[in-house]
């Protein structure tokens, strides 16, 4: 069941990260990760380069959406740096979509796991989500691997355009239920 009263804005502690509610002040540092064309090639809706304004706008709205309770988008910092974005968008009917994004040298960690594993009992017991979807480019296993140990099923794969590659990309997608 669907939370009725909004969600605090707070903080989410794991063994090695914070992971923090986005602020505007955040688009410069993820204007900073997603000019490495490794990192946004993975991203289906980012550009790439990247675009200063376009970074700055998608941030701005993030306390919108976390009012309207469409998204959950939190800063991934270790230590006091930000390394990566992890969130929960596209909220609707019970379900959403969880996605995350992180700097190269963060990779190979298990700190996509540990954010992502938080932000999914964040979905299933603050926002009362009954299911996440999530996917990956089918050209990148490690975040399928993310997926797997999570507890998200593979449910078949589907073609959708990737801003930054600028062509058609195959996704795996997958489904996880509370």
């Amino acid at each position: 069941m669907m939370t009725a009263t909004p969600i605090p804005r707070s903080s989410i502690a794991t063994a090695r990260l914070r992971l923090r509610p986005t602020s505007a002040a955040d688009a410069e540092r993820a204007f900073e990760i997603q000019n490495d064309w490794t990192v946004t090639r993975m991203l289906s809706n980012a550009a790439y380069p990247p675009h200063q304004k376009d970074v700055e706008d998608w941030f701005s709205d993030h306390a919108h959406e976390w009012a309207d309770g469409t998204a959950y988008r939190f800063a991934i910092e270790q230590g006091e740096r930000m390394i990566g974005v992890v969130d929960v968008d596209g909220i609707a009917g019970g379900a959403g979509s969880l996605g995350y994004w992180l700097e190269r040298p963060a990779w190979g960690k298990g700190y996509a796991f540990e954010a992502a594993q938080a932000l999914v009992s964040f979905a299933f017991h603050e926002i009362g989500l009954s299911s996440l979807e999530s996917g990956h480019a089918s050209d990148n296993p490690a975040s399928g691997r993310v997926l797997t140990k999570l507890g998200f099923t593979p449910i078949g794969n589907r073609e959708l355009v990737s801003k930054a590659r600028r062509e058609t990309i195959v996704q795996c997608c997958y489904l996880l239920r509370r």
